[in-house]
């Protein structure tokens, strides 16, 4: 059995947990950030392919007592890294620290890879090459007040980067994190036979996310992996997985003659609409698939005649005017095709006439007198949303879209009796 750590956005501990049990993980433990777990090799590979939520996977390579930096160099150049890679690879090493007796993490990082790199020049007399920016292994470290835990990377580039975004997504300020989406969607209880909706849908993560999860499209099916060019990879037991993960998406795709979907979205920026649809293509989904509206939220009406699921990352800290024009903190004009500032939704979308304060309402008015029966989630770093809604939550939990900490608020559109006003 091999131990492994998972990473993952903080307040999707438990749902990554239970997502690695599904793949057949032993779970161990759920500390903060997220899930240390064992299983095989092919286990390894197979979170890489199928996690949704995780945003990195690490094996584990040594753990051991320390009191110093010369008992992490000693650490660093007992293990046989040879196993995994050679001189020609480049490197990266990052450390982090919880109660840790160390003044310096620069430091303790500039030991621990002399450990590494000296191991190779005995051995072999050259050096692996250290590379910041786009190295070939990387290797984590993690110490606590007493311990030390060093782990070999094998996603490479994070497992939110599903491989569907373009360069200029990539560029730009980013959107919500495919993997938050993903854990958006299992917070909710959104399962693929009930109908879902986001009506700030912007380049379209969440409904993306959902799609291929119905039609079985593996989270990794449309990219690489580190653990691919490590000396150790099993080139079998991975075409193995990704054939079986390539037999399910066919079977997935088969399967919509019988059954549509009942995936929709919309949002008040015609370019965002247009977005979704060349990102749900790249993503491998049939065009068409998840039909969009450009429509402002407040004159949607539901998609789908049977109630179901509002799951969406609205604007937040913004002031917009009904144009589609962003106003800034301070109530100064900005382009109105300026990228959306982090954390702030989606796409660049209106929110209301003048000052969002002024649109929560009426929104939230719209919401319980046109979708009854629908339950709805949205994320948001203003923990005073449910107020501006007018709107009383059912439940609301914590979470961090990147580094700005937010809340998922869940509230429940009761139909009005015949002889309800207001």
């Amino acid at each position: 059995m091999l131990h492994y750590f998972a990473a993952c956005p903080r307040g999707l501990e438990a749902a990554l947990a239970t997502e690695l049990r599904a793949l057949g993980a032993h779970v161990d433990a759920s500390p903060a950030g997220g899930a240390l777990f064992r299983g095989d090799r092919a286990l390894g590979y197979a979170v890489n392919l199928h996690s949704r939520i995780a945003s990195r996977v690490l094996l584990r390579v040594s753990t051991a007592r320390y009191r110093g930096d010369d008992d992490l160099y000693r650490m660093a150049h007992r293990i046989g890294w040879e196993r995994w890679f050679g001189v020609e690879h480049t490197l990266r090493i990052d450390v982090n620290a919880i109660r840790a007796p160390v003044h310096s993490l620069n430091f303790i990082t500039l030991r621990i890879k002399d450990g590494v790199v000296d191991r190779f020049r005995d051995r072999t007399g050259a050096r692996p090459s250290i590379d910041t920016t786009r190295p070939r292994v990387r290797i984590f470290g993690f110490l606590e007040e007493d311990h030390a835990t060093l782990y070999l990377d094998l996603s490479g580039e994070p497992l939110f980067k599903r491989g569907w975004r373009s360069q200029r997504d990539d560029k730009g300020e980013a959107p919500l994190k495919e993997n938050l989406a993903a854990g958006l969607l299992a917070l909710s209880g959104w399962t693929p036979d009930q109908p879902l909706y986001d009506p700030f849908c912007g380049s379209g993560t969440i409904v993306i996310e959902a799609a291929q999860q119905a039609c079985g499209i593996a989270p990794g099916a449309r990219r690489g992996f580190a653990f691919e060019d490590l000396n150790d990879f099993d080139a079998a037991t991975w075409t193995r997985l990704r054939d079986a993960a390539a037999d399910a998406e066919r079977r997935g795709l088969s399967a919509l003659q019988d059954a549509p979907l009942q995936i929709a979205a919309s949002d008040i920026d015609p370019r965002a609409v247009e977005q979704l649809q060349r990102n749900a293509e790249r993503a491998g989904l049939p065009a068409g698939l998840i039909p969009a509206r450009c429509i402002d939220i407040r004159d949607a009406d539901p998609p789908f005649a049977t109630p179901g699921l509002i799951v969406a990352n609205p604007p937040y800290g913004e002031r917009i005017d009904l144009r589609g024009a962003r106003f800034d903190a301070h109530g100064e004009h900005s382009d109105p095709g300026d990228e959306p500032v982090a954390g702030g939704g989606e796409s660049r979308r209106p929110a209301g006439p003048g000052d969002a304060d002024d649109a929560w309402p009426t929104i939230g008015r719209h919401l319980r007198q046109a979708f009854p029966g629908w339950k709805v989630w949205l994320l948001s770093s203003d923990p005073h949303l449910p107020r501006r809604l007018l709107l009383k939550e059912r439940r609301k939990t914590p979470l961090f879209n990147g580094a700005i900490e937010c809340r998922l608020f869940g509230f429940e559109l009761f139909a009005r009796r015949p002889d309800a006003t207001g």
